[in-house]
């Protein structure tokens, strides 16, 4: 029988959804997922939140939508709430000068290109990724979930191949493409990445400039890709 004083996931998400109207069940379980929240199980599995439970979910949506913080910032930060330590008040993160050219160059655009173009490396925090973007929180939380996007290795920033498709996520959805045909967009990818990988490695040994000679294949596949697409949807 359902716990007394405990609501379902979807009674929390009514709960939510006044204050954060982006708020979804997938949001909410994907937080799960990552360890920032545990509810209660039932026997029969379902889910049941505590008014603490409620009230942590909160925190972790109002400093996702006010201060952009990446869940590992805020991992820490609830670890520090449940030793009974206060967390740092987060200052928001001036927008760099080189992600303002970013912005430039999207709103131009429409996209940032990671394979040609400029080639200086950004450093994009989750707040400014979404904002250079223009992407939803909530959908940025589906790319993430479905390991689409993610921030650099050992890092906390995201990288321009990151703003790539956070954009192009974006202009998909004016032709009613979501995260669904994304899939299908990262599944292609992996196979070509896999191409590229099992291609490059005798070239690897012969190779002055490994990282060189990694990128202008890459660049080739795409390329190559673009024009059978092209071709494809227009004949």
């Amino acid at each position: 029988m359902p716990q007394a004083g405990k609501l379902t996931i979807g009674q929390v998400l009514n709960v939510l959804k006044g204050e954060f109207p982006d708020m979804s069940i997938s949001t909410i379980r994907f937080w799960e997922e990552q360890g920032l929240v545990s509810p209660e199980r039932e026997a029969s599995r379902y889910r049941r939140y505590s008014d603490s439970d409620i009230e942590r979910l909160r925190y972790i949506a109002r400093v996702k939508r006010d201060q952009y913080l990446p869940l590992k910032v805020i991992r820490d930060n609830l670890e520090m709430m449940d030793r009974g330590e206060q967390p740092p008040t987060e200052i928001p993160v001036p927008v760099p000068a080189q992600s303002q050219a970013a912005i430039a160059a999207a709103n131009a655009t429409g996209t940032a290109d990671p394979i040609g173009g400029n080639k200086k490396p950004l450093k994009l925090s989750r707040r400014q990724l979404l904002q250079t973007s223009g992407l939803s929180e909530a959908t940025l939380i589906e790319l993430e979930r479905q390991k689409m996007i993610a921030p650099r290795k050992g890092s906390i920033y995201y990288g321009r191949e990151a703003l790539t498709v956070c954009v192009v996520a974006r202009k998909l959805q004016a032709f009613g493409l979501d995260s669904r045909h994304m899939r299908v967009i990262k599944q292609a990818a992996e196979r070509e990445a896999g191409l590229v990988e099992q291609t490059i490695r005798p070239a690897l040994r012969a190779a002055e400039n490994p990282g060189r000679a990694i990128h202008e294949l890459s660049r080739l596949v795409v390329h190559a890709h673009a024009a059978m697409m092209y071709t494809l949807l227009e004949g």
